[in-house]
């Protein structure tokens, strides 16, 4: 993973994680649906996602949005952290 370079690494883990929390969320989404009101987990969500409000459009769309948002934003700030945290204490995943 080393040999490429910060920015492909960055694109790669942005969509990567972006999409993992929009599905996540989105499984969330219908699991509250179907499943009975005390097991839903909407109200776990609700306060990382500013905007989201349960069986609303808006509210869904909010949701959404912030949850792509977070996978680029562990992007943008993780592999640089992890680039720079390799640099000082070296790689230790070759053995």
């Amino acid at each position: 993973m080393s040999n490429i370079s910060t920015s492909k690494q960055i694109f790669i883990w942005g969509w990567t994680l972006s999409l993992f929390l929009l599905i996540s969320y989105l499984i969330c989404i219908g699991f509250g649906v179907l499943a009975p009101q005390w097991a839903h987990m909407h109200e776990a969500w609700a306060p990382w996602l500013p905007g989201f409000e349960w069986l609303t459009w808006p509210g869904f769309l909010a949701g959404a949005a912030g949850s792509f948002a977070y996978g680029w934003y562990i992007a943008l700030f993780g592999i640089p952290l992890k680039r720079f945290i390799e640099s000082r204490i070296g790689n230790t995943t070759n053995g």
